[in-house]
């Protein structure tokens, strides 16, 4: 059977995070989105997304046996449900489309499929990934999933004597090659996950759930609040809470870093910090690249949103719900716009365009130092979001 994951709204609803990649390819819990699928139906799927972005990440424009929604996020029940689906069904959720059988060969004829299918309604609880702060909401529910679904069966690589754990040495797992020295790790309100030669240096206070990913580095007295995600090659000091880091970017200093999302080849100067919480307690607004405003959150904690290849200078800071997009250089004292487009370079004393080769330059630079290469497809990207 093939099986599609298409973008749909969330290409939108999602940037600046989807402004580069896929939806699938957000992470959330352990796993992206495209590997909890592929793990859950034993099989590769294919994306269906942006043109712009389906060379780099091998798009799929023909038909397909299935299609799921990129931001759905699976669930034993969903599972069975959607592989059960026959010929000529579509699965809804208060409105919302889950999956299709079978997809269209093209976008184009999307809406004619809709229509000549015949509709089923999804009456359990589904989980969607619908906004960038939904990545760190779901992360507790997907981190549990996640470490479910790596572990079991599998048995964890011994934990230096030198480390105190608190709670059951079932709730941590640490992959081979993994090094964990002279740390505090609780597991009693989340598990801790450390991925392949992933790295926690001496002084470290964990209390989970935490996923620190492929060759990921906590730095020396780092203070982690789960549910957090360390995606791979990333490093990270000081003190974070409820955050994702999708992977290949760098806290690697003192500041605090709460309920927030960062993409990748992100870097965050000394001292950066984030607000996550206004100062008279109501719920955060945050810009939404869907409706080219401000929208409601729903959340009282949310902090720092930031699209790939964007750096902050030392001293940075974030106020409550800011949004920050791709290829972004932030300096200057005090509070930036709760706004900043991509390709801005400035910070509270107003912003200029950060020129496109310059940005280049810096990219190139940056993914040249964990040996990634710099390719045209990534440049197409850029240039694309540049305009």
């Amino acid at each position: 059977m093939s099986v599609v994951l298409f973008d749909g709204l969330g290409h939108s609803s999602l940037q600046p995070l989807t402004s580069t990649r896929p939806v699938s390819y957000l992470r959330v819990g352990i796993l992206t989105i495209k590997e909890k699928w592929e793990k859950a139906l034993n099989q590769e799927v294919g994306v269906r997304t942006k043109d712009y972005l389906s060379h780099k990440f091998n798009g799929n424009d023909e038909q397909s046996d299935l299609g799921i929604a990129a931001g759905l996020l699976p669930n034993e029940d969903l599972i069975e449900y959607v592989k059960n689906l026959k010929d000529g069904q579509l699965l809804m959720k208060d409105g919302e489309v889950l999956a299709l059988r079978p997809f269209p060969a093209s976008t184009a004829n999307m809406e004619k499929a809709l229509k000549g299918s015949t509709r089923l309604e999804y009456d359990e609880e589904v989980s969607i990934v619908k906004r960038p702060w939904d990545i760190f909401s779901l992360n507790g529910q997907e981190l549990l999933a996640d470490f479910a679904a790596l572990t079991t069966d599998r048995e964890s690589q011994a934990l230096h004597p030198s480390n105190t754990l608190i709670g059951e040495e079932e709730n941590l797992f640490i992959e081979e090659g993994a090094e964990v020295y002279a740390s505090i790790l609780n597991v009693e309100e989340g598990p801790v996950y450390i991925g392949k030669n992933a790295k926690i240096l001496e002084g470290c206070m964990v209390r989970g759930g935490l996923a620190l990913c492929d060759h990921a580095v906590l730095k020396m007295g780092a203070k982690i609040y789960g549910p957090t995600t360390i995606g791979p090659y990333s490093k990270v000091g000081g003190e974070v809470g409820n955050s994702v880091i999708i992977g290949y970017s760098n806290k690697g200093h003192d500041g605090y870093l709460g309920n927030s999302v960062l993409g990748e080849w992100c870097n965050l100067g000394a001292d950066t910090n984030t607000s996550n919480l206004k100062n008279n307690y109501s719920n955060v607004r945050a810009y939404s690249y869907l409706e080219k405003d401000y929208v409601e959150t729903g959340l009282q904690f949310c902090g720092l949103i930031m699209g790939d290849h964007s750096k902050s200078s030392i001293n940075s800071m974030f106020n409550t719900g800011t949004v920050v997009g791709v290829c972004a250089n932030i300096f200057d004292g005090g509070f930036p716009p709760k706004f900043i487009p991509s390709f801005s370079w400035g910070g509270k004393g107003g912003f200029t365009q950060f020129k496109m080769e310059k940005a280049f330059e810096v990219a190139e630079r940056v993914m040249a130092r964990r040996n990634i290469e710099f390719t045209e497809e990534d440049r197409k990207i850029l240039e694309k979001l540049a305009g």
